[in-house]
């Protein structure tokens, strides 16, 4: 049996098993809140819904990945990072939905951090001015009517936010190349800092070698995600007290992409979203409904000879047995049909 003619003309149908209606999503990722409004990412594209959950509403339709999205302060607007043109660039739209507006066109990526605090400008992170393929990141700004952005005087700064006076910067510096290894404890790590932007003097925040990240700022308290637990959750550092407090107990699944409001957090884990209120110390699931045409969800051919990860031979020899794209398959060694198991 030649296993490389088989593997080469190997074509199967898939079905891809998405609950279209289903009454609750999941897979819901980089939320925002402001409000009573929360923005979010699903299956690549931008959607917008309620603080309560329920019924949300799709913003953006291209084929390309929007991610990051940022509520302007003011609510009106949203910028987020899209990846329209084979790069990642800096792009705004209406809060109601409309055309984007395309602000940055540097051929490294702009990944969107957020505004500052009059609504006048966007936050977003570049190498653009980094050695080609450098992980080395700092702060732009750019609004929504200049030609090009201005940087901050922060060397090196990967997520961060603005203090609410705009004065400060907290920030996480070290961009993780490996996201997904729990409870490492290495290099990538590295503790959360605030930065004076007039004096330039730089506070750590207390570390004990955890990966802690993702910070964002609501009054004079810092949140971020930290998995001192051995489990991402929700901390909080309070400036006036210095008390460190753990707001969430997640065990099963990492808290990810935290952000804040004027008053609330919000944040995803499992591939839900969560509202945290600091004032009643809860966090709260919402139940978001999401109903659109999904071209990738019908059924249709896929080529899977690439996909190929493990094979066996029958006992006879007259068939084999293939794994390819969470799919089993029998294959006749002369004649017969493929059958899927």
């Amino acid at each position: 049996m030649r296993l490389n003619k088989l593997m080469a003309v190997l074509i199967v149908l898939v079905l891809t098993c998405t609950a279209l209606f289903a009454d609750e999503a999941r897979l819901l990722r980089n939320p925002d809140i402001c409000g009573d409004k929360v923005v979010f990412v699903y299956a690549e594209d931008l959607w917008i819904g309620s603080v309560n959950g329920g019924e949300a509403r799709r913003l953006t339709t291209f084929s390309g990945v929007e991610s990051n999205p940022r509520f302007s302060p003011d609510g009106k607007f949203i910028a987020f990072t899209g990846e329209y043109d084979g790069n990642m660039d800096v792009y705004v739209m209406p809060v109601t939905g409309g055309e984007p507006k395309r602000l940055t066109w540097h051929p490294a990526p702009d990944l969107v951090r957020g505004w500052t605090k009059d609504s006048k400008k966007i936050v977003f992170a570049s190498n653009r001015d980094a050695a080609p393929s450098a992980s080395i990141y700092k702060f732009w700004t750019i609004g929504i009517n200049d030609k090009m952005p201005e940087s901050l005087p922060v060397p090196r700064i990967f997520k961060g936010k603005l203090s609410p006076d705009n004065t400060k910067i907290v920030y996480q510096m070290v961009y993780p190349w490996e996201t997904e290894w729990r409870n490492y404890r290495g290099g990538q790590n590295n503790p959360v800092r605030i930065i004076d932007l007039k004096s330039l003097e730089v506070q750590k925040l207390p570390w004990d070698g955890s990966n802690d990240n993702t910070p964002v700022w609501i009054g004079n308290k810092i949140y971020f995600l930290s998995d001192r637990d051995f489990c991402m959750n929700v901390w909080s550092y309070d400036l006036n007290t210095k008390e460190l407090v753990q707001n969430t107990h997640f065990k099963e699944f990492d808290c990810k992409s935290l952000e804040s409001g004027k008053e609330k957090l919000i944040f995803e884990n499992g591939g839900y979203l969560y509202v945290f209120n600091p004032e009643h110390g809860e966090a709260r699931k919402l139940s978001v409904s999401v109903h659109g045409d999904f071209p990738w969800a019908r059924p249709h051919y896929e080529k899977v000879d690439k996909m190929i990860a493990n094979y066996a031979i029958s006992p006879t020899g007259k068939r084999a047995v293939f794994e390819a794209r969470g799919e089993i398959f029998t294959v006749p060694a002369k004649n017969g049909s493929v059958r899927n198991l």
